[in-house]
């Protein structure tokens, strides 16, 4: 990479970085640390083929998307079980924004690892069934099945996300 290349590559990881890491924090189910290692390790991944790529964001969510997917079925073989702590929610006043946003993120941490990259994939990132599924290498039906069971079992998990459901569906 000469020069020129690397400015513009820099120029681009400053420009984007916060938008990707929320898809790293969504994608990891709130883990902060997970989210910075999918960022660098999609960034690291670009910076390789930068001369090559000519959409570079399209190319890190696409990494992003898939390295998610290959951690979790490392670890579903390893039969590891990834939870985060969860912040105490009752009684809370849910009418604030960020509140809303930590009950969200609290309540993806809770779903497996596949139901949170389908939810993220459709509802955050707003992509068709079809591109969901052939992201995550599985039939549209799966991709269905699989987003209808997350939509309840969030339901069940945080009640109060009841509303903003309810849009989705």
């Amino acid at each position: 990479m000469d020069a020129a290349d690397e400015q513009r590559f820099r120029e681009f990881v400053a420009a984007r970085s916060p938008a990707l890491m929320r898809l790293g924090f969504l994608l990891a189910g709130g883990d902060q640390h997970a989210a910075e290692d999918l960022v660098q390790s999609a960034l690291a991944k670009l910076a390789a083929k930068w001369r090559r790529v000519a959409a570079p964001e399209a190319y890190v969510r696409q990494t992003m998307y898939r390295q998610q997917v290959s951690w979790w079925r490392t670890s579903a073989r390893r039969g590891e079980v990834i939870r985060a702590d969860l912040p105490e929610t009752a009684g809370r006043d849910l009418n604030h924004q960020s509140e809303l946003r930590m009950v969200l993120r609290a309540a993806l941490a809770r779903l497996t690892a596949r139901q949170r990259a389908v939810v993220v994939l459709r509802y955050f990132e707003d992509l068709p069934e079809r591109e969901v599924a052939r992201t995550l290498g599985c039939s549209v039906g799966t991709v269905r099945s699989t987003a209808h069971r997350s939509l309840a079992r969030l339901r069940e998990i945080a009640p109060e996300l009841a509303r903003e459901l309810e849009v989705a569906r």
